[in-house]
């Protein structure tokens, strides 16, 4: 029997130190498809590279068995393999889901109407990311051979955790990552054949799963990096230690814990000790992560769907106003890092001439009536002062 395939797209720091590691050792022949030439070049060079964990009970895990494409100069040659791969998963960011979808749409269209359906799963930190992956291969499939095409393909949800720091320097392909990792994958799409991957778990429907994660981990990270990098800390583990910091980061997961304990009836004992083991995953000082790092992409964090503005108009529309989170938006607005292009970007909106209201839905994607956009304009004001 062949080995089965599996194409993730991005052979980055997460695609090699966690999506790639799980699919290597669920017994899958690991395809990577990525832009980044060198990257590319050195991973087709390689037989080998080691994810290394550190943390309580850490070890190593040797990855083989992988190929790997470069994805802008031979798509031809990765529209074959999804075509006859069991598995196809990505962890590209949000923004490039409509760059990798027509590679997807043609190998769908490739691919035998009689091989079992290929699962399409986006890891990514976002909710709901296949959903959004699947409406823009959607977009590429040409109207008639449509419905052939997705018949063809299960797209399914996920949700996933794990801290990959920046690498240090001369690590080449080997990846640090913290012990700590979680892929939930929605069963429901599969009508129970879902993939073997025993790295993974699955759960009936990922909506509880996903805002936990965002509104705890991504949400927690975030305003540690915003308040951090304010504070003046370099490591998000430095950050922490300062009381202040820590203190903004206590209050803004109160305040996502209660919308997630009323919205999805989480157990409010279970839930906490959930929220206590993440603040103890940023207190891990063997996590070279920093706070330039973790914060980076302000615009994207900002955005509408993202885990700032997500909990905080939710919480808003229930008429509550969400102090802290509003709090770790304004520490976001001072991101000012120059290699950061969307922080340059944000810099320049913020000195634009165009109004605080106008700003506020450009940043967020919210009008003027949400009862969240005043509260957000008086930062926006105060950031730009």
């Amino acid at each position: 029997m062949s080995t089965p395939t599996a194409v993730h797209f991005g052979a980055g720091n997460i695609g090699r130190g966690f999506v790639g590691l799980l699919l290597h050792e669920a017994g899958y022949e690991v395809v990577f498809a990525d832009v980044a030439a060198p990257l590319i070049d050195a991973l087709a060079a390689a037989d080998s590279y080691t994810v290394h964990e550190v943390g309580a009970n850490a070890r190593d895990h040797e990855v083989t068995n992988f190929r790997a494409l470069n994805s802008a100069q031979d798509e031809s040659a990765v529209v074959a393999e999804i075509a006859t791969a069991s598995i196809v998963t990505c962890a590209v960011g949000p923004n490039v889901l409509k760059f990798i979808a027509p590679v997807i749409a043609a190998a769908l269209q490739q691919r035998d109407a009689g091989a079992p359906p290929i699962a399409v799963m986006a890891c990514e930190n976002a909710l709901n990311a296949t959903d959004r992956l699947r409406e823009f291969i959607v977009e590429a499939l040409p109207t008639d051979v449509r419905d052939q095409a997705l018949a063809k393909a299960v797209f399914a949800n996920t949700a996933v955790d794990r801290i990959v720091p920046a690498q240090p320097e001369g690590a080449g392909l080997d990846v640090t990552v913290e012990t700590y990792f979680e892929w939930a994958i929605d069963r429901t799409p599969f009508g129970g054949t879902e993939p073997e991957i025993p790295g993974a778990h699955y759960v009936d429907g990922l909506a509880a799963s996903i805002e936990r994660k965002l509104f705890t981990v991504n949400t927690g990270h975030a305003t540690v990096a915003y308040h951090g990098f304010l504070a003046g800390a370099d490591k998000i583990s430095d950050a922490i230690a300062i009381p202040a910091v820590r203190s903004e980061l206590e209050s803004v997961l109160a305040e996502t814990s209660d919308l997630l304990v009323r919205r999805h009836e989480l157990d409010p004992e279970v839930h906490r000790a959930y929220v206590q083991a993440i603040i103890g995953r940023f207190e891990n000082p063997h996590l070279p992560d920093t706070v330039t790092r973790v914060g980076r992409q302000p615009l994207r964090k900002l955005s509408r769907d993202e885990r700032f503005v997500s909990p905080a108009a939710a919480l808003a529309e229930d008429g509550t106003e969400p102090t802290a989170l509003l709090d770790a938006m304004g520490a976001a607005l001072r991101f000012d890092v120059a290699d950061d292009e969307q922080s340059v970007e944000l810099q320049a909106l913020l000195r634009s001439d165009r109004s605080d209201a106008a700003v506020v839905t450009e940043i967020t994607g919210l009008d003027e009536q949400h009862p969240l956009h005043a509260a957000f304009a008086d930062r926006v004001r105060s950031a730009r002062a």
